[in-house]
C-alpha cells in the first residue's frame, strides 16, 4: 500500500533533532522525499542517513532560516535534488526563558529572527515553487504559547502568537489565489525536546539546581496537563503528516493543537 504522502517532496527546517527530526522521519516513512535542514550539521546528516538506510529518500542541507539568501538556496536545493516542493514544515525555532525585565533586546530579537522571520522567509520562497507543482501544504510550527500567555516566556509567546496569525493571513492569500496551497499552524504543548534546555536550563550541576529535563517535564505535565503526561515528537509528527497529506485537503488557516489539553485549562 502506498504511503500517505507517496511521491511528495518535503522540506523540514530544524530537522536535526526533536520535533523536526520526528516530522522528517514520519514523512519519509510515509513516502515523501525529504530535504532536512538545520544548523547542526552532524546531527542533520545523521537524520538523512538514517532515513536512507531505512529505504527512504532524504538529503541534508546546512540552513540558517534567518537568512533570505539561505532560504533561496534551500528551496532551489529541493528542486534540484527532488524536482519539486509539495510540503514545507517551518519547524526551526528557539525559546529563551526569563523575566521580561531581564531579557536583553538581543535575545528578544533573536527569537523574532528565528521564529518569525524564518517562517516568513520560508513561506515567501516556497510558494512560487509549490505553485509550479500545482499546490502544496505549508505547516508552520507555533506552540500552545501562541494561544495563551506564560510567565517567563514573553518573547517566545510573542513570536508564536505571530506565527499563528501570519499563518491565517497567508492561508487566505493562497485561498484567494486558488493556487492549491493550504497553510496551517501546529501548536505543541509540553513535548520532550531539547528546546526546553534553553527555556529552563539543562539540569546539569549548578544549572538552576533542577532535575534533568525528562523528569522535570514529567512533573510539569502531571501538574499542568489534563492528560497528565508529556508528549513526544512523534505525537506532533502524526499531526503534521495529516496536514501534509491529501486527507486534510479541506483544511486551511486552521490551528492543530496537540497539547494533552493544556490550552483548555
Amino acid at each position: 500500500m502506498a504511503g500517505r504522502v507517496e511521491g511528495k517532496v518535503a522540506l523540514v527546517t530544524g530537522g536535526a533533532s526533536g520535533i523536526g527530526r520526528g516530522c522528517a522521519e514520519k514523512l519519509a516513512k510515509e513516502g515523501a522525499a525529504v530535504l532536512v535542514t538545520d544548523l547542526q550539521d552532524a546531527m542533520g546528516e545523521e537524520v538523512a542517513a538514517a532515513i536512507r538506510s531505512a529505504g527512504g529518500k532524504a538529503a541534508y542541507r546546512h540552513h540558517d532560516v534567518t537568512s533570505e539568501e539561505a532560504w533561496i538556496e534551500a528551496v532551489a536545493a529541493a528542486k534540484s535534488e527532488f524536482g519539486r516542493l509539495d510540503i514545507l514544515v517551518n519547524n526551526a525555532g528557539i525559546g529563551i526563558g526569563g523575566s521580561v525585565l531581564d531579557m536583553t533586546l538581543a535575545d528578544f530579537r533573536r527569537q523574532v529572527a528565528v521564529n518569525v522571520d524564518g517562517v516568513f522567509l520560508g513561506v515567501k520562497h516556497a510558494i512560487p515553487l509549490m505553485r509550479q507543482g500545482g499546490g502544496g501544504s505549508i505547516i508552520n510550527m507555533s506552540s500552545v504559547a501562541g494561544l495563551k500567555g506564560a510567565a517567563i516566556l514573553a518573547g517566545y509567546c510573542a513570536t508564536k502568537g505571530a506565527v499563528r496569525l501570519f499563518t491565517k493571513a497567508v492561508a487566505l492569500e493562497c485561498a484567494n489565489a486558488k493556487d492549491g496551497i493550504r497553510v496551517n499552524s501546529v501548536h505543541p504543548g509540553i513535548i520532550e525536546t531539547p528546546i526546553w534546555d534553553t527555556i529552563v536550563g539543562t539540569g546539569e550541576p549548578g544549572d538552576n539546581a533542577r532535575p534533568p529535563r525528562p523528569q522535570m517535564l514529567d512533573a510539569m505535565s502531571l501538574e499542568g496537563v489534563p492528560l497528565g503526561v508529556k508528549g513526544y515528537p512523534e505525537d506532533i509528527a502524526n499531526g503534521v503528516l495529516w496536514l501534509a497529506s491529501d486527507e486534510s485537503r479541506y483544511v486551511t488557516g486552521a490551528e492543530l493543537v496537540i497539547d494533552g489539553g493544556l490550552s483548555v485549562k
